[in-house]
């Protein structure tokens, strides 16, 4: 009898991890693998499924305008149920820290459904940072059967939270292996177009900047500090600007309102994954509150200066290709410009070796579904 197996997932950084681990499920002999995306987010996560050559079997549609956490997490319950009862699957996986994660997570436990929790062990130590997320991955932490830690220091989270050592693999972080499945495909002709309108090619090139700044904590005085941190350091004259802005209304407003129509920045829309990635091939440095940028540049051997108070991504400040530098403005700009300023600072971060996997994460991920099933 096949081993059925069931993978949740409902934004586009979830879409990206855990591609590589839905494709080898569905070409693993002796597994029947589904996929329900919940489409928390609608959009960006259809790009990233049409990249990845993924066709959902079931498709919740959830997302709406400006709805809330607890809005959000009742339809995925009310939504999902039912589906779990229909496939009734020997293991659901779920990959990360979203509201999607953690009603996902609940739903298994109520259906006595074994879970396992791809990126398992992030954490802040903090429940505020980032909220909701932090709450969220420990809350699956405590439900979870298997636990795919990406790197050691994750694993040693989980025990000392009592995970059994038996129930935890460090496999590396999936998105790796996106990653290098993506970068492999040919540049998209918007960012080869991009990149020359913006004079980022060439001997007299002026050096790409890349930014994305979205984070739920980060709404309000901090995305305006890092708003008019990025204003002044555009008026260097050498750099060009390029952030994707997020969807999200409390974001767009202050990029807009402080950024729009200044020299040497400029605003896009959201990117899909495969031009963000050939866009990232050729930054000189990132400044990003996100978590998977941080683990995607070290592989690119690009420097991250992380938009944040607390990351849940400790090794990469201890191997040296992430600095945290939180909100301010002046740390903002001390941090970009010392890294600008200085070369052999900015080679000690790019030649940093990234800890965050190898590319094989998905290998070993279902190799462990099969070895639970022996």
């Amino acid at each position: 009898m096949a081993l059925k197996v069931l993978s949740v997932f409902g934004t586009r950084p979830e879409a990206i991890k855990i591609a590589p681990i839905v494709r080898l499920l569905q070409e693993t002999p002796g597994i029947e693998a589904r996929v329900c995306v919940t489409a928390q987010h609608r959009q960006m996560l259809d790009q990233v499924l049409e990249l990845f050559q993924i066709k959902p079997d079931y498709d919740l549609d959830l997302m709406r305008d400006n709805q809330s956490l607890a809005a959000i997490s009742a339809s995925i319950f009310t939504h999902l149920d039912p589906i779990l009862a229909q496939f009734q699957p020997d293991w659901v996986l779920v990959v990360g820290d979203t509201t999607t994660v953690v009603t996902t997570s609940q739903l298994a436990y109520y259906r006595r459904i074994k879970l396992g929790h791809v990126e398992a062990g992030l954490r802040t130590h903090n429940k505020w940072h980032p909220f909701p997320e932090e709450l969220n991955r420990r809350i699956a932490t405590v439900i979870a059967d298997l636990h795919f830690a990406p790197t050691e220091w994750s694993k040693g989270n989980l025990l000392r939270e009592g995970v059994e050592e038996k129930d935890i693999l460090v496999t590396g972080n999936s998105v790796i292996d996106a990653l290098h499945f993506v970068a492999r495909q040919p540049e998209p002709q918007q960012i080869t177009e991009l990149l020359e309108r913006l004079a980022i090619r060439g001997p007299a090139a002026r050096r790409l900047i890349l930014v994305t700044a979205h984070r739920r904590e980060n709404i309000g005085q901090p995305l305006e500090n890092i708003c008019y941190a990025l204003k002044e350091l555009a008026s260097r004259g050498d750099v060009e600007i390029v952030d994707p802005v997020h969807l999200n209304p409390n974001v767009q407003e202050p990029f807009n309102r402080i950024l729009k129509g200044t020299p040497h920045v400029t605003l896009l829309p959201p990117l899909d994954y495969l031009p963000m990635v050939h866009l990232m091939k050729h930054a000189k440095l990132i400044l990003t509150d996100s978590g998977g940028l941080q683990e995607e540049a070290p592989s690119l051997g690009i420097p991250v200066l992380v938009l944040r108070e607390t990351t849940e991504r400790p090794e990469g400040i201890d191997a040296g290709t992430l600095k945290l530098v939180g909100t301010e403005i002046d740390r903002i700009l001390r941090e970009a410009n010392g890294l600008l300023d200085d070369p052999i600072a900015h080679a000690e971060m790019a030649k940093a070796a990234n800890p965050y996997g190898d590319g094989h994460a998905a290998e070993r991920a279902v190799q462990a579904l099969l070895d639970r099933a022996a």
